[in-house]
């Protein structure tokens, strides 16, 4: 059996700590705090800043890992180049993560190597170069720190008066050591989807029916599979998905986003891992979810197929102040409605809008998808955290 070394250890990382416990390998969950989600569920844990190299390569030297599965963005990712040239497998593979953890270099790939449709964008590194790009896109725009997750440092600028604010803010929501922010024009989108793609060692690339997901301060709020969108416009995602996976190598699940608008599909956003918006498929609306999928990519275990097998929805409980010992009300009210289930992450401490666990609801593809989300979203306000 395998020995994996997971760098970053959130939720995410703790559904697929579950998934590979079931099938019998080794986790060692990595991530800067003590008790996070993933290392309680896993057979070791070590606490270290990722962004340094040195303490990278101790924890690698002493565990020496199969594979390396990265599941969060602030590591010192030129360091798994060095790591495969060591003969370790790194998730999907080091040209991913390097490429994926900053957004600069995923989305010059997209647009210019690979001629994705992307909205218009320029970089900047101080409050000037911002005005100047915002100026050349136009506004109304987004602002993103190259290196960010959840949403964090994600703002729209709506007036010449919020580029300063916006420069702040997303100084403040960076991760890692890049002092840098990407500044996009406003697509006006009629949706959003995420596309799960599974790319394999030996066998073809597969796709996930499409996610819907709305956000909120730049991150996920509530997600619906299978999502309502054209055949072309899927066809055409995928065709984008399967370009860019295939350019950035390796196996394992991909989450890809897109807008969709009325000049079709604009590529916005991969990460090299399961997705928030794909923790749906907790909800048994696959015949493998997106962790299961992930890890049996990278132990090229064959998939044969991916179907959807039922309609499910996701909202996240947020929490709503401080705390280092988070309490929650409203879980027998939640457990006691049909077709709905839940997870609660586990996370040591709570602050405002910080995401602690999830709803997940199901019903027949026959049911419209939306009233699927009604259900998610009002099981999730029974919910409160630090009441």
């Amino acid at each position: 059996m395998a020995k994996i070394v997971l760098l970053g250890s959130g939720e995410l990382g703790k559904e697929f700590v579950i998934a590979a416990q079931r099938i019998g390998q080794t986790i060692i969950a990595v991530d800067s705090y003590e008790n996070a989600p993933a290392m309680q569920v896993a057979h070791g844990f070590e606490v270290i800043n990722m962004l340094d190299g040195e303490e990278l390569d101790r924890i690698i030297a002493k565990h020496n890992p199969d594979f390396i599965v990265p599941e969060i963005e602030a590591i010192r990712t030129e360091r798994l180049y060095d790591y495969e040239k060591q003969g370790i497998t790194v998730v999907p593979s080091a040209k991913a993560a390097n490429f994926t953890m900053n957004r600069k270099a995923i989305r010059d790939m997209a647009s210019k190597e690979l001629r994705l449709k992307t909205a218009n964008y320029r970089y900047a590194t101080s409050a000037e170069e911002l005005r100047k790009g915002v100026s050349e896109v136009g506004i109304p725009c987004v602002v993103k720190p190259l290196m960010s997750s959840s949403g964090k440092g994600q703002s729209t600028i709506k007036t010449e008066e919020d580029i300063e604010k916006a420069w702040n803010y997303a100084v403040e929501g960076s991760r890692g050591d890049v002092v840098e922010v990407i500044v996009e024009a406003f697509v006006k989108f009629n949706s959003e989807i995420t596309l799960l793609t599974v790319t394999q060692n030996n066998n073809p690339t597969l796709f996930c029916a499409p996610i819907g997901h709305r956000q909120e301060r730049g991150d996920y709020q509530e997600s619906w599979q299978p999502a309502t969108i054209a055949n072309e416009d899927l066809v055409e995602a995928q065709e984008m998905a399967q370009k860019i996976t295939e350019a950035l190598g390796g196996a394992g699940l991909f989450g890809v986003e897109f807008f969709l608008t009325d000049e079709g599909v604009y590529f916005s956003e991969l990460s090299p891992r399961p997705h928030d918006t794909g923790m749906v498929t907790l909800a048994g609306t696959q015949n493998f979810n997106e962790f299961e999928l992930h890890l049996r990519a990278i132990l090229s275990l064959p998939i044969f197929e991916i179907t959807i097998e039922k309609a499910g929805a996701s909202a996240v409980i947020l929490a709503s102040e401080n705390s280092d010992n988070p309490k929650y009300s409203g879980i027998s009210s939640l457990a006691a409605l049909p077709k709905t289930d839940f997870r609660i992450f586990g996370k040591p401490s709570s602050r405002p809008f910080r995401r602690m666990g999830v709803v997940l609801t199901h019903d027949s593809l026959e049911i419209p998808i939306e009233e699927v989300v009604i259900k998610a979203k009002r099981a999730a306000s029974l919910v409160t955290v630090n009441p």
